[in-house]
């Protein structure tokens, strides 16, 4: 690789926006290192899946062509990754990693809200990352793109649904991506691809102009350092217009977050499977190591946890709003198509979710969100009575084989099923609502990453920002990196 794709590969993006901003590098030089990591790597990794250069470069252009620069950009130059996800961009692909979107071609007529506030923030976006279809599992193996490889071992997954995106910055190709999680989405990549992965809080960022914020899905990003993650956050925050849920917003700035001082906090740990499932050691293992860091920080550990997060029937009623998700789905996918979508045009797991809820009465859909909002309430509950911040693995499993979680025709829910197995730790905080962020602080001999997810009271990403970078000053990341991608 050239000097330039070398020296950027592993440094973050504000320590890339810096180069920019003091005359080192050019815009355009970032953008142009980036495409020679992309064009060197992604062939064997496959994160990248649809993408723009030369429309980069004009963006790039654009940038350093300002005789004033614009300070109000934090990440200026910054060359970026959208998820190929409902992160709509005017002018450009997006399949939602379905066959049929890919092979129409379909362009996006506009930018979401939040991807207006990446542009404004400086980052420069040369394509998308991976995903698979309508974000529904927790691989990224789209019928239409094929598999995305976890760049510390790529017979194994990086993770979904934002799994071409944690990819991507775990291999160096860019410093920072967009995600989303509706069921983990962010965090499940993050662990796997030994990535700070943050869940906001629901109705942090705007997901304008498309999606209903009493959803179950966020939007957001992944990063390799807390300090990106952060900054980044403030560039983005805030309701957008007609917006339902509207986080309340922050004291200070989330980049002051960081470096500052931490109080000792009442941390409860979970380090089993709430459902009385099975989980590999060393998810068990991570947490119990985190338990002894945090403790030799000054914080109150103990082991506790809110008793609702054992509610046998949560996974039955979060799967009931997840079906009736693909079924909204479908019916965008034919305004999409511009004719009635067919089960030829969807992967059977998502279809056979589709059916499900197609038959699904009202009165049925409307006692589940009655559930779910009782089950928020329980699980909030153990925050309100003073405990500050829980912690419990990311994932139960280390990263899976490539395949497993695959389309069967003989059990068409069987994807689900593994998918239930691998991610019990996540979906709960999508129904609350509350944020959680995963951080690569474990990491098996073989050099797996195994993530821990911390999770806050709602609204309270201020907390997870402030322990977050003091476990990343007290046990530091940075320097793991995949071999393969340092040897191309």
């Amino acid at each position: 690789m050239a000097p330039i794709a070398q020296q950027t590969q592993w440094i973050d993006a504000l320590a890339q926006a810096d180069l920019v901003r003091l005359g080192k590098v050019s815009a355009i030089e970032l953008l142009e290192a980036a495409v020679e990591r992309i064009e060197s790597i992604n062939p064997k990794l496959n994160a990248i899946n649809i993408m723009w250069f030369d429309h980069a470069r004009e963006i790039a252009k654009e940038i350093d062509s300002q005789k004033s620069p614009d300070q109000s950009m934090p990440f200026r130059g910054v060359p970026f990754v959208l998820k190929d996800l409902s992160a709509a961009y005017a002018g450009q692909h997006m399949s939602n990693g379905n066959i049929a979107l890919k092979n129409a071609n379909y362009i996006s007529t506009q930018n979401t809200e939040l991807v207006n506030r990446f542009i404004r923030a400086g980052l420069v976006t040369l394509g998308r990352g991976n995903s698979p279809e309508f974000g529904s599992v927790p691989t990224t193996e789209p019928l239409a793109w094929g598999a995305t490889h976890n760049p510390y071992d790529l017979s194994r997954t990086s993770g979904g649904s934002s799994g071409g995106c944690a990819a991507a910055v775990a291999a160096g190709l860019v410093p920072i991506a967009h995600a989303s999680d509706g069921g983990g989405s962010i965090r499940i990549p993050a662990s796997c691809c030994g990535l700070v992965g943050l869940k906001v809080s629901q109705g942090r960022i705007s997901a304008a102009p498309f999606a209903d914020e009493s959803n179950l899905s966020v939007q957001f990003a992944v990063t390799r350092t807390v300090r990106d993650c952060a900054a980044l956050l403030d560039a983005t925050q805030g309701p957008g217009v007609g917006d339902r849920v509207i986080a309340p917003a922050p004291k200070q700035a989330y980049a002051k977050e960081v470096g500052a001082h931490v109080e000792s906090l009442r941390i409860g740990i979970l380090d089993h499977h709430p459902a009385g499932g099975t989980i590999d050691a060393e998810c068990h293992d991570g947490v119990h190591a985190a338990a002894k860091l945090l403790e030799s920080l000054g914080h109150q550990v103990e082991f506790s946890w809110p008793m609702a997060l054992e509610d046998p029937d949560s996974s039955r009623r979060f799967s009931a709003l997840w079906s009736t998700n693909m079924s909204v789905a479908r019916e965008g996918l034919s305004l999409m198509l511009g004719r009635e979508a067919t089960i030829d045009d969807i992967e059977l797991v998502n279809w056979t979710m589709m059916e499900f809820a197609k038959h699904t009465s009202a009165t049925a859909y409307a006692l589940a969100v009655n559930a779910t909002t009782m089950y928020r309430r329980n699980i909030a509950q153990w925050w309100a009575d003073g405990w500050d911040i829980l912690v419990t693995p990311t994932v139960a499993r280390l990263p899976l084989k490539l395949g497993s979680i695959a389309n069967d025709p003989q059990h068409p829910m069987r994807p689900m099923d593994v998918a239930g197995d691998f991610v019990p730790f996540t979906p709960p905080f999508n129904t609350s609502g509350q944020p959680a962020i995963s951080l690569p602080l474990h990491w098996t001999t073989a050099g797996l990453p195994v993530g821990i997810q911390f999770v806050a009271a709602y609204g309270r990403e201020d907390v997870l920002f402030r322990l977050a970078s003091q476990l990343e000053t007290a046990q530091p990341w940075a320097h793991h990196r995949p071999t393969f991608a340092q040897s191309l």
